[in-house]
Order: structure tokens, then sequence, then C-alpha cells
């Protein structure tokens, strides 16, 4: 599925004219009955609920409305993100033992990557393109965090993730901080994109470590993308490349449908 690019602006609320807009934008969507009834009933944002109901009955246009709905439900979680609110941490005590493995393949098959051979390449709209071996990132300032991942599936994890704090890499390779995406390729061929303002968010970090220990294999070794502010799926492992681009670089589940911007 084709996914339009998505305009992030870092804002924790929507003024009276950006309601307006969204309000607007959310008629156009729906068949002229649902709409007319959308209209009729005066339904605000939390409204949209009303989508599932229209009458769609080909599957080209219930594909093509469905596109939309998940293009503007992205548009609205930028709207509201706000760059600097913090997804909640937990004592130790609560970390979920054993933490769960998933990906869309066995844990026998996830890559095995030699760290001494391993360079993390970076590109786009950056100053400085040389790669990273593992040594040089765990030169790097380190913090931890013990937040909830959140799978789309309907199970969450409560795990403790060490490693660079995003934005400090960013700054350190002197990248173009108002370029518009981050885009992530991997070693089991899964890729993934952010927005910026989730990419300088405090909490997202690129994690060398899991539990106090070197990052698992079936986690992501040699590293991961940490983000408690995303659903599992944005959180990509076994990173090899990054870039920093203003073109819109899609993802592995979000060119089949999901939604690119998938905030909690």
């Amino acid at each position: 599925m084709q996914r339009t690019p998505v305009s992030t602006r870092p804002a924790s609320r929507l003024s009276a004219r950006d309601r307006h807009e969204l309000l607007k934008e959310a008629r156009a969507l729906l068949p002229s009955p649902s709409r007319r009834l959308f209209l009729r009933h005066g339904v605000t944002l939390g409204g949209l609920a009303m989508v599932t109901g229209c009458g769609v009955t080909d599957s080209q246009g219930a594909e093509r409305l469905l596109a939309s709905v998940s293009r503007f439900n992205d548009r609205v979680q930028a709207w509201l993100f706000d760059p600097m609110q913090l997804a909640q941490s937990y004592p130790a005590s609560m970390i979920t033992r054993p933490f769960p493995f998933n990906a869309f393949y066995s844990m026998d098959e996830a890559p095995a990557i030699d760290g001494g051979t391993y360079r993390l390449q970076v590109g786009g709209k950056v100053r400085d393109r040389s790669p990273w071996t593992l040594a040089r990132l765990a030169a790097l300032p380190q913090e931890e965090q013990i937040t909830r991942h959140i799978c789309v599936e309907g199970w969450s994890a409560i795990g403790r993730w060490g490693g660079v704090r995003f934005a400090h890499f960013l700054q350190t390779i002197g990248a173009d901080l108002t370029a518009k995406y981050v885009g992530f390729k991997c070693a089991d061929d899964y890729y993934t994109s952010i927005d910026m303002p989730t990419a300088l968010h405090p909490q997202t970090v690129l994690a060398l470590s899991y539990d106090g220990q070197t990052l698992p294999r079936e986690f992501g070794y040699p590293m991961k993308l940490r983000m408690p502010t995303k659903l599992g799926y944005k959180n990509p492992k076994h990173i090899v490349e990054i870039a920093v681009t203003n073109e819109y670089p899609g993802g592995y589940w979000e060119d089949q449908g999901y939604n690119w911007f998938g905030g909690l």
C-alpha cells in the first residue's frame, strides 16, 4: 500500500483552527451518507470511530478509505505528540521476566552479527558519514530506562534498556535536526522510519544493552532503537544503517498498511 508522507509538528495541543482543519479533512474522508450523519450530529475528533460503519462495499473502495483514515490518524498523532512528555518509568522489580521475543521470524532465525566487524552506516543529511564501531558507540554517554514495550498485537512487557540517547548521537554526527524523517535499515531486512520530533525525544535511545548485559541477539544485537513513546513495530532491531532525510522512507509494516506514526 502506498503511503503519503506525514508532516509533523511538536505540539501538545491543537488550536481552534487546527481542530477545524482536522475535522474538515475527516469529513472529506467519509462517503456521502456517513458524512451527512457526521455533520448532523456535530461529531468531534473522538467520533471518527463512526468511519467503521460507513457503507463501503467494494474492496478497492474500502482499501482507499482505510488508507485515507490511516494517513489522517498519522497526522492527528503527529499534531498531538509532545516531544518533552515522558513515558512512564518503572522500578526494577516490575521488569517482565522472561522478556518476550517478537519478530516476523522465529528466534533461531534472528541475525547472527559479528560485533567485531560490525559498522553502523550513517547517511543522508548529516555532516559526518564515517561508520561507527560498537566500541565507538559505547564510548558515548550511556543511560538506562525501565519502560513498557507495547505490541500492536495486544500484549506489553516492561524491560530495562541501556544505550546512547539518540538526540546526542544525531548531534554528534551533525545531523540536520530540521529534517522530517530518520530512516533505519536492519540486518534482518526490516526497515522503518520515524519523525524528527520523536528522534529527539529524551527517551529515544540507541540501545546497546538489556538488563545490564550486552544486548542479546534475540532482542536486536548489536543495537536497536528503543522508543517507549511508540508501538513495538516502530522499534527496529539489528540496525545497520541510519539516514536523515526529507524523503518519506516508509517501513516494513507501514508499507503494508500499519499506521506510520505508530505513537502511544
